[in-house]
């Protein structure tokens, strides 16, 4: 029964996959673009509530929300009677500069809707589908293994100008399998495995010690502040043109019921992206060149309980967001009443960005997303 609904929802893909195309239409004669350099970023679990509307207040106590923190303390922090006020407390960033400077979509209050097309509504699939373009009905656990598909990275990383300039790095040890590491042969940084690049020194020495010392929530997930120290380090090194980043603590804390804690580590992810956007623009290779793309793999259930968790159980999990800022994409900040955007069009996306056309490679495609593109 399982497999017979993944195969309908597969086919539903196909027909939103024309709807798309044809509501965005494809540039004929697309501008030469600015961007040379593009981030994937991704935000494990991050609901659409918390980033359209911020803290929600029904949950930001030890009942529903299981926070150890003050309640006072917590609700001085992130709660802000305004909604703008209170998702720019939690996410000063991302609405401060990214929301200004480039566009979001995903609110579905203001009629922008942001869907997974999987089915499924939980990572694997949803990386999956972000990375190829398509939804695959045979993978449906987290466990599946190495991925049989070829994503825009690895297809990116085997043209001659970006070869090697290709890089991921993220909290989780299943990324490996996702981005078929012995297969793409990318550099890859995931979950506690420790992958040293650049020369040695104290600082590098005492990272590693750190990633072998520490005592872990899980073998499969790495701490972000633990990621954003050699994220900072390999970019200076090693310039990378294409990059995925991949923060995980949001999900493993609302999994844990821990809601205090999903709104610490999303105020921090915030900062991280900010510390790196600042990094790179300092950068001449990066300065001018560089757009962030920034989204979640998934959505998560509404309510008392079901926040914690995500799948096709849990209603509003299908629901996802995406954030654009970078030389070529218009300042036009919140999107209203534009046409639905998929995750499975963000492959598309990242390809255009660079140059390339991903449809031409892999036609069952979902096509970019061409409000991003300028057109």
């Amino acid at each position: 029964m399982m497999q017979k609904t993944l195969v309908l929802r597969a086919a539903a893909f196909v027909g939103l996959v024309a709807a798309l195309s044809h509501s965005t239409g494809r540039a004929q004669n697309p501008a030469a673009l600015k961007t040379r350099n593009v981030v994937l970023i991704v935000l494990d679990g991050v609901r659409p509530e918390e980033i359209f509307t911020g803290a929600e207040a029904a949950l930001m106590d030890a009942e529903h929300g299981g926070i150890w923190a003050d309640p006072n303390a917590l609700r001085h922090e992130f709660w802000r009677d305004d909604v703008p006020a209170r998702r720019a407390a939690l996410m000063p960033f991302l609405w401060g500069t990214v929301a200004k400077q480039g566009q979001i979509f995903g609110n579905q209050q203001k009629g922008s809707i942001g869907k997974v097309t999987n089915g499924q509504a939980f990572s694997y699939p949803g990386y999956n589908e972000m990375l190829t373009g398509h939804p695959d009905p045979r993978i449906n656990s987290n466990e599946f293994g190495p991925n049989p598909n070829v994503t825009v990275f690895e297809w990116l990383n085997r043209l001659p100008e970006l070869h090697g300039r290709v890089s991921i790095l993220g909290t989780w040890g299943t990324f490996a399998d996702i981005f078929s590491e012995k297969r793409s042969g990318l550099y890859m940084q995931a979950g506690w495995r420790f992958n040293a690049i650049g020369p040695d020194s104290p600082r590098r020495q005492l990272l590693e010690q750190l990633f072998r010392t520490t005592t872990r929530l899980d073998e499969e997930d790495l701490f972000d502040s633990f990621l954003q120290v050699q994220l900072l380090d390999y970019v200076a090194t090693s310039k990378p043109r294409l990059l995925f980043v991949g923060y995980g603590e949001a999900d493993n804390w609302a999994h844990s019921g821990r809601y205090d804690l999903v709104l610490e580590s999303v105020h921090q992810m915030d900062h991280f992206i900010e510390q790196l956007w600042n990094r790179m623009q300092e950068m001449p290779d990066y300065r001018g060149t560089t757009t962030f793309l920034i989204t979640a793999d998934h959505g998560r259930g509404h309510g008392p309980v079901e926040w914690k968790e995500h799948g096709v159980e849990e209603k509003g999990s299908e629901n996802i967001w995406l954030a654009v800022m970078g030389p070529d994409t218009p300042g036009l900040g919140e999107r209203e009443a534009v046409a639905q955007i998929a995750q499975a069009q963000i492959a598309a996306t990242v390809a255009a960005l660079l140059g390339q056309d991903w449809q031409k490679e892999k036609p069952d495609a979902a096509p970019a997303i061409d409000a991003v593109l300028g057109r």
